[in-house]
Parts: C-alpha cells; structure tokens; sequence
C-alpha cells in the first residue's frame, strides 16, 4: 500500500435510513489502492448496510461515494460492478445447481471477452477447484464454495472486492483457510474490503481498521494497533 495513492474507495458523511431508522450516521471510510481494510463490529452495527451502500442497493439520504475519484452515489449496481467493484456475499450464494465451471463464467458476464486464459488463472490459484471443475456447486464442502464464490469475483477483474462476512459458517479450521487466502490475495495486490464480526482474523491480515457500533464508526486506525489496544478491544470488540 502507498497511502499517498488516490483513494480508491471513499466514503464521505454517509447517512442512510430504512425508513425512519438512523441506520449509518456520518459514516467515512476509506481503502486506498493495493489496501485491505477490516470493517468491524457486532450485529446490527450497520457493516451490512454501509456495504449495501458502497454496491448501490441501498441509496443515502445524504453523502457520497467516490470509486477511484468519482462520484457514484447516482450509479445503479451494474453500473459500480462494471466500473470496478466486486463481491463475495455472505454465506457465497453460489448456484448450487450449475456446476464450478459455470459459476466461474457467470462472474466474467461482465467482461466483453472472457476467455480459458481466465479460468486457467482461477485454477492456478486455486488447484482444488480444477479438480472439481465440474462439480455441481452445491455438493462441495464450506472452504470449497469459499474458493468458487472468491474465484467467481475475481473473474470479474475488480479493482476493489469487497467480502462479506467471509468466516461465517465455516468451521475454525476453514475460517483460517479462508483468512489465508485473504491473505494471499492481498499480497498479490487485491484492494479489499473485508465487512468481518471475527476481529481477530480480520485483524491479522488487514493494514487498516474500522469499528461500527450503531452505525457509527467510533474507532478506526492500523490494524496492528487496534488488535493490540486491550481496552479499546473490551470496549468495542466484544472481548
């Protein structure tokens, strides 16, 4: 990360509502280029929401989100994921009836010209899913549909992937597979924004934090530092 790079992802003073609920209040947040930001708090903090927002599914009431300096805050979903960005939802949402190879190529639709090339790509850097190719999604095991929901975004070519809740329903062997891989694409320059309840793991692999608590972010700061800080840690993290 150079933090003297042009943001690539910017949040400024979002506030959102779901009717006459305050939902996000003030929120700013940025990821910059090569970055992995943790967004971090318990349930119902607003993570889901300030990630709806950033996709387009949500619309603020006031605020702005800026993708690589520009104003998107107008854009329809498609219009953000063409642009740039990706997902990986929470619990995969995979097509458990079409298999690993065709769940691949329906993340590349928005490609003009997807090619083997980039399923050779998704298969170098995950073997397991090679082998399984043509499996039908939904018989593989948690940490394998963790690697097909992954490579399905990637085949999109983003230029920020944001991933939601990526341990939740994997057991604690897979979560540090799943948190590995994080790793690993964010040694190959990924930009991510990691939406996590598990602050420990999110915090192991990220440069930077955020700590939502009703919908506001009340803490933020290098992920070294707030893994470190016993007492903000009880106070906002639950431990």
């Amino acid at each position: 990360m150079n933090s003297g790079d042009k943001p690539l992802l910017q949040l400024h003073g979002i506030n959102t509502y779901y009717g006459q609920m305050h939902v996000l209040q003030d929120v700013e947040l940025q990821v910059n280029q090569g970055e992995l930001v943790a967004l971090l708090g318990g349930n119902a903090c607003g993570k889901s929401t300030t990630l709806k927002t950033i996709l387009g599914l949500v619309t603020p009431k006031t605020g702005q989100v800026v993708f690589d300096g520009i104003d998107v805050t107008g854009l329809k979903p498609a219009q953000r994921i063409r642009g740039g960005i990706a997902v990986v939802p929470e619990n995969r949402r995979l097509f458990g009836a079409m298999s690993v190879v065709e769940n691949l190529k329906m993340g590349a639709y928005t490609q003009k010209n997807p090619s083997d090339t980039d399923l050779e790509v998704m298969y170098d850097l995950f073997p397991k899913l090679a082998e399984r190719r043509n499996q039908l999604a939904g018989t593989l095991s948690g940490g394998e549909q963790q690697m097909v929901a992954v490579a399905r975004a990637l085949m999109a070519k983003p230029r920020l992937l944001l991933m939601d809740e990526p341990s939740m329903g994997l057991s604690p062997k897979l979560v540090e597979q799943s948190f590995d891989l994080i790793a690993d694409l964010h040694a190959r320059g990924v930009s991510m924004l990691v939406v996590e309840q598990n602050a420990n793991m999110a915090l192991s692999v990220a440069d930077r934090g955020y700590v939502l608590q009703t919908g506001r972010v009340v803490l933020t700061g290098p992920a070294a530092d707030l893994a470190n800080d016993e007492e903000l840690r009880r106070a906002y993290l639950g431990r």
